[in-house]
C-alpha cells in the first residue's frame, strides 16, 4: 500500500467519522435520541451502513463531548439537570449578547440583510420544528456578522450542548410570537449601530428562551 492511498483511506474513514457524529448531533436536536437513550455501535453501524469502528468513533466523540453518560454499563444520551440548564443558559446569554454586540458594530450590509431575512421567514413559518431550524439560522446569522471566528468558534461548541435539550419552545403557545419581537427588536439594534441595545435585546432573548425552556408546560418526549 502507497503512503497516498494509506493517506486516502485514512482521510475516508475520518470524512465517514466526522458525517456520522453530524448525523447524531442533527438526532439529538430533532428528538431521535432522547436523554436516557442507551446509544449502541451496533445500531449506529446498522442505522448508517458501516462497520462499527467508525460508529464506535462517532460514539467515542460524543462522549469525549459531553453528549453521552456511562448508564447500566454502557453510554446513553446525557439528561441535564435543572441547574445544568440555568448554567447553560447563563453562559449563553453572554455569548449571544456579545455576538449581537459585535455584529451592531460590525456588520455589513449583506450580514444584516441575511438577518433580516432569516427573522421574516421564522415569523412566516407555522410550524413549531421549522421555526426552531430557522431560529438556529438566524443566530448563526448573527455570530457571522459578529466577524470574531473565536467567539463563533466558542457558541459552535455550545451549540453542541444545547443538542442535550429535547423538544423546542416553539410547542408552548405564544411563544413564538414573543420570539418573534424578541428577534425583530435585535434586528433594529443591529440596523441602528447600537451595540449597547442590541446585547440587552438579545440577553433578553436568551433569559425569555430559558424561562420558556424549564417551563412545565413544554412537552416532553415519551
Amino acid at each position: 500500500m502507497t503512503k497516498e492511498t494509506a493517506s486516502e483511506i485514512e482521510t475516508d474513514s475520518s470524512s465517514r467519522v466526522e458525517q456520522i457524529f453530524s448525523a447524531l448531533i442533527s438526532g439529538l436536536r430533532e428528538g431521535k435520541y432522547v436523554p436516557g437513550q442507551r446509544i449502541r455501535d451496533r445500531d449506529i453501524a446498522e442505522a448508517f451502513g458501516v462497520s462499527r469502528t467508525p460508529a464506535r468513533d462517532a460514539i467515542g466523540r460524543l462522549h469525549s463531548r459531553g453528549l453521552l453518560e456511562v448508564a447500566h454499563g454502557g453510554l446513553a444520551v446525557r439528561t441535564l439537570s435543572p441547574l445544568e440548564v440555568v448554567e447553560l443558559y447563563t453562559v449563553r446569554q453572554i455569548l449571544e449578547g456579545s455576538a449581537a454586540r459585535f455584529a451592531a458594530q460590525h456588520a455589513s450590509d449583506a450580514d444584516i440583510f441575511a438577518i433580516e431575512s432569516r427573522v421574516m421567514a421564522f415569523g412566516e413559518e407555522p410550524d413549531p420544528k421549522g421555526r426552531a431550524k430557522i431560529n438556529r439560522h438566524l443566530h448563526r446569522a448573527i455570530r457571522d456578522a459578529a466577524h470574531n471566528s473565536f467567539l463563533v468558534r466558542t457558541l459552535d461548541e455550545l451549540d453542541v450542548a444545547l443538542s442535550l435539550l429535547p423538544g423546542t419552545t416553539y410547542e408552548i403557545a405564544d411563544r413564538s410570537k414573543a420570539a418573534y419581537l424578541e428577534h425583530v427588536e435585535i434586528l433594529k439594534a443591529i440596523k441602528a449601530r447600537d451595540p449597547d441595545a442590541a446585547e440587552a435585546a438579545a440577553r433578553h432573548h436568551i433569559a425569555q428562551a430559558q424561562q420558556a425552556r424549564l417551563s412545565p408546560r413544554l412537552s416532553r418526549p415519551d
